[in-house]
This record gives C-alpha cells, structure tokens and sequence, in this order.
C-alpha cells in the first residue's frame, strides 16, 4: 500500500503522538508498504524509508513548540505524484485539513485518528467557553473520513457521545526492548536524585506544559521525607514549574533519550502521572515495560493500561490529593508488594509490541480501501 499520512506533528518533536508515528512508520515500511509524511518542517527529509514533506509553518501562540502548518497547493501535486491508496489524517485541526480537503478532491479513501483530548487542554489556557465550539469542528472533520480510531476505549465512548461517528480502536504499543528493568543502574539514579541514589525517587516523563498538571506532584513529594523528584522533559510550562518547586528536592532533568530514558524509568522507584487529559498515555507502557510502577490519575485512556492495585495505583483526580500520597507512601513502604507490581507491570507491557498495533492498523487501511 501507499500511505500519506498527514501530522500536525513528527520528529524531530518529542511526544507520545510522535513516539507512535515514527515506530508505526518503521513498521509500515518493514512490511512492504511505502509511507510519506506530511508534516510541520523540522529538519528532516526522510525517517526509516519514508519521505517526510516539512510544510513551513508558525508557532502555535500558546504552545511554541507546535507548529500550525497552513494547507497550500504543493501538497496537491505532491499528492497526484505519490498517488496514495489511502490518506490517514491525524488529530485533523489545520494541515490535517488539507488531506482531507485532496481525499475528497483525489477520489482517495480518508482514515483519520484522534490522539490529543484538544477540548480538555483549552481549560488549562483560560479558554474553556471554547469547548463546544472545538467539539463542533472536530465532528465536522473526523465525520468526513471513513474510519476513525482512537487510543483508548474511554476516547471511543466520548468521541461517540460528541456525534463523531465510525470508530474503532487503535491498540496500544511500546519497544518493550528499549525499556527493560536490567536497564537500572545506581549511575543512573544518582543522576536523577542529584547524588541521593538512597532516597525514594519519584519520577515524571513528558512535556512540561499546563495540561499535564505536574504542581500537582508537589504535595506527593513533600509528605514523603527525603524524597527526591526527577522531571524528565521539556516544555513551556518549564518556567512556571521551576517557580512552583523552588525549594523542594526536585531535578529538572531535561530530555532524554533511547537507553538513558529506559534506564530512567528502571531506576525511580515510582511513576507519578497526574494528568486528567490523556487519550492514552504510551509514556505509563513505557514506565511499565521498564518495571517501574505507576500511580496516575483515573482519567482518559489511563485505565486502560493501568489495573488499580495489579501492576500500579490509581487516585480519583476530581477528589483530594491525599488519595495519591496515600498511595505512593503504601507502594514506598511495601518492598514485596512493589516487586509484585514491577513483575505485573512489565507482563503488561509484554502484552503490546508495535508490530502487532501496525498490522491491526494495516488492517484497518484495507477495509477503508476495500469499502
């Protein structure tokens, strides 16, 4: 098959969305497809075998690190050049447009795929009177493809009770040999608790933005004496957030990648995941896949990986705080029952392997050509 597949964001970016795209990409092109890439320009030309065609775009005002990429006539002929079978557009908000805009315009079949919970973020940016205005234009532009999938059964139920119709679910995937537990290293932990490898380490991973409500970390670490926390990551809510931490044990470790970041998560003692607007969030199967165990909210995609006393915690994110210090203070304490649920966590992980996400994805693009 020919596939274009069109993002509002991919590498060099760093994200959950981007994690998916590049492995999905590899495999796609493993199995004998040929993929190309539309996508905000960052640098590269190319990724695993597949053109990647940067569109100049602008900063997105609240969040610089997106970029909105505006549809223009050279994707058109781009297009009539590749002569895809299938377009799959993802979180279609502008460049998206355009691939559904030349679906209908090329005669191509149109998938596309709902990973970022947009009507959520706008009440972090003092925007929520948008909210059913942003669902609005979401239904009009997924109701357009054939096929929509989203990451989770949570996004499925409330994606349908917003009139977005057809869907389906895309199953989750991690590299469970990127992130292992024999990645731990006491090098590693020290590094992270800037030199207190003895104290408990908490750990976060991911983008430093208002939505992800990472303050909400700090009540966990000040009830737990000696704790240290280690935020892994960048973004624009870094500033704020190092204004919110002053003066506690906190490292903002900045990104890493490949082994550093599996040895990362093997090496903390605990996962703490506050955020109440993830459609899945690929970075817990990470954490898992790496034997660390988890305490997150319940909310979104997040119950779908994570099973409450099994292979992490779960709090209730509308209620009190104390639920998930109560939580992290229990799983700190009991040494057997935090082994149990490293064991459980990376069986789980062992459950979810790309390659089996992209062939049911390969799937998906058959029947939308079939139909």
């Amino acid at each position: 098959m020919k596939i274009a597949l069109f993002t509002e964001t991919f590498l060099p970016k760093v994200d959950g969305i981007v994690t998916r795209l590049r492995h999905t990409v590899d495999h796609l092109q493993r199995d004998g497809n040929q993929v190309m890439v539309f996508c905000p320009e960052g640098g590269i030309k190319e990724h695993k075998g597949a053109k990647v065609y940067g569109v100049t775009g602008f900063p997105l005002p609240l969040y610089p690190e997106l970029k909105l990429a505006l549809p223009r006539p050279a994707i058109g002929h781009a297009l009539e050049e590749f002569k895809p079978d299938i377009i799959h557009v993802v979180n279609p908000a502008v460049l998206g447009l355009s691939g559904i805009f030349y679906s209908k315009v090329l005669k191509i079949p149109l998938l596309a795929s709902y990973h970022t919970h947009l009507p959520q973020y706008l009440q972090h940016y003092g925007l929520g009177m948008l909210e059913g205005l942003l669902w609005e234009l979401l239904k009009a532009g997924h109701n357009q493809a054939a096929l929509n999938l989203c990451t989770s059964t949570a996004m499925v139920e409330e994606l349908a009770a917003h009139g977005i119709e057809r869907l389906d679910l895309w199953q989750r995937g991690v590299d469970t040999e990127l992130f292992h537990p024999d990645l731990a290293s006491v090098e590693m932990r020290s590094h992270l608790s800037q030199g207190h490898p003895e104290s408990p380490l908490l750990l976060y991973v991911g983008r430093l933005s208002a939505e992800k409500e990472i303050e909400r970390i700090k009540p966990i670490l000040e009830s737990i004496p000696d704790a240290r926390l280690a935020l892994v990551g960048d973004g624009p809510n870094r500033q704020n957030l190092e204004k919110h931490f002053a003066g506690t044990n906190t490292h903002f470790v900045g990104y890493l990648m490949g082994k550093e970041l599996g040895s990362a998560f093997a090496s903390a003692d605990v996962f703490i995941f506050p955020s109440r607007t993830e459609t899945l969030g690929l970075v817990l199967l990470e954490a898992m896949a790496a034997g660390c165990p988890v305490v997150a909210a319940r909310s979104g995609g997040i119950p779908d990986i994570v099973t409450d006393g099994v292979n992490g915690y779960l709090f209730d994110p509308k209620a009190d705080i104390q639920a998930a210090i109560d939580v992290t203070i229990k799983l700190l304490q009991q040494k057997h029952e935090i082994s149990i649920l490293r064991e459980n966590a990376r069986k789980e992980a062992e459950k979810w392997g790309w390659s089996a996400a992209t062939r049911q994805l390969q799937d998906y693009y058959k029947k939308v050509i079939g139909d």
